[in-house]
């Protein structure tokens, strides 16, 4: 009876290590995934990404946007600003709550 009762326990404590240790080991192998180096497609999508940034930075708007872009996007704020009313539409509303 006693005998039983141990083996109870520890097949118990087995698993439940088990499940420890297999949580430890999936997040262990994704903290050594970001120490590591980025694979190449990684790299360059990033690196295009961080290209298009400083871009656009010295753009001061979208990149490689002709005048047909800019035309496009006159209309639509002024099609949105009489459907909506009044405010500057390019930026995020204000909200103050009491």
């Amino acid at each position: 009876m006693i005998l039983r009762q141990i083996l109870r326990l520890s097949s118990l404590f087995r698993s439940a290590v088990s499940v420890q240790l297999r949580r430890n080991i999936g997040l262990s192998a994704i903290v050594f995934n970001k120490t590591k180096e980025l694979d190449p497609v990684q790299k360059l999508f990033l690196d295009k990404i961080r290209e298009y940034n400083t871009k656009s930075k010295q753009a001061g708007g979208p990149v490689d946007a002709g005048p047909e872009f800019q035309k496009e996007m006159n209309e639509s704020l002024a099609r949105l600003q009489r459907a909506y009313g009044e405010g500057d539409l390019t930026k995020f509303p204000e909200f103050k709550f009491e």
